[in-house]
C-alpha cells in the first residue's frame, strides 16, 4: 500500500512538473507594440503595426501553449524617457514578455538597454541602427526588418553604380540620422564615390530651405536623406520648390517607404530610389498579406508593418517550441529557428541578433504607370540577405555567445 502511494505520488509530481515546463509562467503570454503613434512615424508604424500584431496573433490561433496572447500598445512619442518609463512599467507591473516595434533609433536602443537588464525579449522593426546588434547588442534583443547598413548597401549602391557619385547628406540629428549617414557614405566611399559634405537638422522640423540650400550650393550629384517619414516627405516637397532636381541633383531618400510615398503623392515622389525588405506586389504571397491587411486598415503595409507580423508570429513559434515563455528558453528558440514567411524567405537569425533575410531596391513610378492602386514600385533588384547585413561576427557585438 505504502509503496503504491509513493509510485501515484511519484507520477503525479512528473506531471506537474511537465506541465508547468510547457506552460505560460502566468496564465497568458503578452506582447507590447511600443511606437509612434501621433508624430512624425505615425504612418511608417503606428497604429497600422498594433494592426499587424493582432493579424500575427489571430493567424497563430490567438493562444500558444493552451494560454492567451494578449497586446498592449502605446505611443512613445519618439521620446527615449517616456519610451523607458512604459517599458518598465509593462514589465514591473503588467506582466509584458516582449516589446516589439520601437521605431525611433534613440527609443530602441534604450528600451533594449532596459529590456537586457530585466531578462526580457525585444524585437525591432522599426528602428534602424546596427548598434542594435553591434556595440549595444543584447542577449535578449532581435533586429527584424531592416537596418542602416542595408539601406546603404541597397539606395547608395544603386545611384553610385548610376554615377551619382559625390553626394551631400541632409540628416536627421539623432542617433538614427548618424548611422545611416556614417553607413551610406562608407559605402558610398567604398564603390568610388566620395561625400561633399553634410547637415544636420532638428528631428521634426518644418523648414528645410537652409539646409536645402547648403546642399543645393554643394554641387553634390546626389543628395542623401538621411532621415525618415513627414521629415523626408517635408524635404523632398521643399527640394522641388527649389528647384533641386529640376537643375540636375537627384534625391536618395535613405529611409522611405510605400506608406511615405502615399502621403507624398507619386507626382511628387516619382524617380526615387529606395529600399524596402517588403513590397506588397512583389509576389502571390506579398499579396496575400497585402490584401489581408488593406482590408483592416485601408492601406497597404510597408516593411514595417509586414516585419512586426513576422517578428510575432516567430516569437510565438519559438514559445511554442521552447514550451514555455521564459526568456533565456525564448531567445535560444529564435536564435536556432528558421524564419520562413511571406516577409522573409530562407531568414536566418545571427548570434547578435539580427534576422538576415533579402531586401528590395525600388523606384517609384511615374504618374500613370501604376497597373492598380498602391502599385508604386518598380523592382529594380533583389539585395541577397548575406550582401545587405554586417556578418554577425564582425558586427562587434561581444556579449552574445
Amino acid at each position: 500500500m505504502r509503496k503504491n502511494l509513493i509510485t501515484s505520488l511519484a507520477f503525479l509530481l512528473a506531471g506537474s512538473t511537465a506541465a508547468l515546463a510547457q506552460s505560460a509562467s502566468d496564465g497568458k503570454v503578452k506582447i507590447g507594440i511600443l511606437n509612434d503613434q501621433s508624430g512624425v512615424y505615425a504612418d511608417f508604424g503606428g497604429k497600422s503595426s498594433v494592426e499587424a500584431a493582432k493579424m500575427a496573433i489571430e493567424d497563430f490561433g490567438g493562444k500558444v501553449l493552451d494560454v492567451p496572447v494578449e497586446i498592449v500598445d502605446a505611443d512613445h512619442q519618439n521620446k527615449p524617457d517616456i519610451a523607458s518609463n512604459i517599458a518598465r512599467q509593462w514589465y514591473d507591473t503588467e506582466q509584458v514578455d516582449s516589446i516589439m516595434e520601437l521605431t525611433t533609433s534613440s527609443v530602441a536602443l534604450a528600451v533594449q538597454a532596459l529590456s537586457k537588464e530585466k531578462k526580457k525579449i525585444n524585437m525591432v522593426t522599426g528602428a534602424a541602427t546596427t548598434d542594435l546588434t553591434g556595440k549595444q547588442c543584447s542577449p535578449y534583443g532581435f533586429h527584424w526588418a531592416y537596418d542602416t547598413h542595408a539601406l546603404a548597401v541597397g539606395t547608395g549602391g544603386a545611384l553610385v553604380k548610376q554615377g551619382g557619385d559625390s553626394w551631400f547628406f541632409l540628416t536627421a540629428d539623432y542617433a538614427f540620422g548618424y548611422s545611416l549617414e556614417e553607413q551610406t557614405g562608407t559605402f558610398v566611399k567604398s564603390a568610388g564615390g566620395n561625400v561633399v559634405g553634410a547637415v544636420r537638422h532638428p528631428l521634426a522640423t518644418n523648414d528645410f530651405s537652409s539646409f536645402l540650400l547648403q546642399a543645393q550650393s554643394s554641387g553634390a550629384k546626389v543628395i542623401g536623406l538621411a532621415n525618415a517619414g513627414l521629415d523626408t516627405a517635408n524635404a523632398i516637397k521643399q527640394a522641388a520648390e527649389f528647384g533641386i532636381t529640376a537643375g540636375g541633383q537627384n534625391l536618395a531618400a535613405l529611409l522611405f517607404t510605400l506608406a511615405e510615398v502615399h502621403g507624398l503623392g507619386v507626382e511628387a515622389a516619382q524617380g526615387l530610389t529606395l529600399t524596402e525588405g517588403y513590397y506588397w506586389n512583389l509576389d502571390d504571397q506579398s499579396r496575400e498579406f497585402g490584401k489581408r491587411f488593406f482590408e483592416r486598415t485601408g492601406k497597404m503595409p510597408n516593411m514595417i508593418h509586414a516585419g512586426t507580423y513576422s517578428a510575432v508570429l516567430q516569437y510565438l513559434k519559438a514559445v511554442e517550441k521552447a514550451g514555455t515563455d521564459e526568456t533565456e528558453a525564448v531567445a535560444r528558440a529564435l536564435h536556432e529557428m528558421p524564419v520562413e514567411d511571406f516577409f522573409a524567405r530562407n531568414g536566418t537569425v545571427g548570434a547578435n541578433g539580427r534576422m538576415i533575410h533579402d531586401m528590395y531596391l525600388l523606384q517609384v513610378k511615374k504618374p500613370g504607370e501604376s497597373s492598380e492602386p498602391w502599385d508604386y514600385f518598380n523592382v529594380l533588384a533583389t539585395i541577397p540577405g548575406k550582401e545587405a547585413y554586417i556578418d554577425p561576427a564582425k558586427s562587434g557585438c561581444e556579449l552574445v555567445k
